[in-house]
């Protein structure tokens, strides 16, 4: 059973406020009642006014910051200090200001081989969450949150439209190069982040307008937007400022 949730912010204070409530909040809950919190962070540049919100000192005390896990859910197959790097930048604007333990952080990539780190990441989420990759089921630990951006062209994370992820469905982490933007890329995959608790895409500015229209209001083909095979998770909360949303047909 899917639940999926729409919320447009007024203006980017408002989405900032309402992602940084959405994150507390979950991450409390899953503290109070399971000992940790793991989270999936996303890339890119949307999530980082978030990032730099949750690293801000009046929220010191609002969390049990040492019982909290942090995932990367996708990366560019880069050295960590690229600028490309999704661990460098959730590092500057999060990690390394909230002083978090690099114990507490789960990266995908440190620039090597991609098929020798994609199992490398598999073995990884097996050893924190259970389970065994490839066998076609999740993990045994569903994560708490997973945060997610859109592209432009309907991707998430690194599911890009026409890769294999679409057809190693029963994998965890898969690499990929991706064409359009000229890299390797490590993704978690749908099989993965279907099952957490909750997804919350994070998605800002009126170039994305299209996108959300077509992932969220037409077709479904998840080869061509990839976006639509997380939307089916069983908790969905797509945060949207006014200009992404502008395009919406219903």
């Amino acid at each position: 059973m899917n639940f999926r949730q729409v919320l447009v912010a007024p203006s980017h204070q408002d989405w900032v406020d309402i992602a940084t409530e959405i994150f507390v909040s979950h991450a409390r809950a899953a503290i109070e009642q399971r000992g940790r919190f793991l989270v999936v962070l996303a890339g890119g540049t949307t999530p980082r006014a978030l990032y730099e919100r949750l690293a801000a000192p009046d929220l010191d005390a609002a969390l049990d910051w040492g019982a909290v896990t942090f995932l990367l859910g996708d990366e560019r197959c880069v050295p960590i200090d690229h600028p490309d790097s999704n661990l460098r930048m959730v590092t500057e604007s999060l990690l390394g200001p909230r002083g978090i333990d690099p114990a507490q952080v789960v990266g995908l990539s440190r620039g090597g081989d991609p098929r020798a780190e994609e199992e490398e990441a598999e073995d990884a989420l097996a050893g924190l969450l259970g389970g065994v990759p490839g066998d076609g089921a999740p993990p045994d630990t569903p994560l708490d949150l997973v945060l997610l951006g859109l592209g432009a062209n309907g991707h998430t994370a690194s599911l890009f439209p026409g890769l294999s992820w679409a057809w190693r469905l029963e994998d965890w982490v898969v690499a990929d190069y991706v064409e359009v933007v000229g890299s390797w890329r490590l993704t978690v995959t749908p099989l993965v982040l279907c099952s957490a608790r909750q997804v919350l895409f994070l998605v800002e500015g009126a170039d994305k307008a299209a996108a959300v229209a077509d992932v969220l209001d037409g077709p479904r083909d998840i080869v061509v937007l990839p976006a639509q095979a997380i939307d089916q998770a069983a908790e969905v909360i797509w945060l949207l400022d006014e200009p992404a949303a502008g395009r919406r047909r219903d």
